[in-house]
């Protein structure tokens, strides 16, 4: 029985895991939104946040920058005022807002999620409709 290789592959195997795990950061995860199409005037959107490798949503985030503008395609530098609001569901945030317009707005985000050094961002486009 030849135990150096298959001491060798273990140590391979262990060292090629050890290098998947540096190189996770800030791209393995999205924001998708919860429903694409909201009402125009006083409405909430909502984002999930989730875990790319695993499909998992993540609920731990902190929202540390939001902003949600007129879609460029639509009318570029037209913000609207965003609040937080509580989300009954794992890895959703929500947001209370003004859509003054019926067409695309994009909510941009800056985000820290527990045991990753970097800030997780990501843009989702909502459609105003009437």
């Amino acid at each position: 029985m030849h135990c150096k290789p298959m001491i060798a592959a273990a140590l391979c195997a262990w060292a090629v895991s050890l290098n998947g795990a540096a190189v996770a950061g800030a791209g393995d995860y999205a924001f998708e939104p919860v429903n694409a199409e909201v009402k125009k005037g006083d409405t909430v959107v909502a984002v999930r946040l989730v875990h790319k490798p695993t499909g998992k949503p993540v609920s731990d985030a902190v929202i540390i920058r939001s902003r949600i503008d007129m879609a460029p395609e639509s009318m570029a530098e037209m913000a609207s005022p965003l609040a937080p609001m509580p989300s009954g569901e794992p890895g959703v945030y929500s947001f209370k807002t003004q859509l003054s317009m019926a067409g695309g707005w994009l909510l941009t985000l800056s985000a820290k999620v527990q045991g990753e050094p970097e800030t997780v961002t990501g843009k989702v486009i909502f459609k105003a409709v009437k």
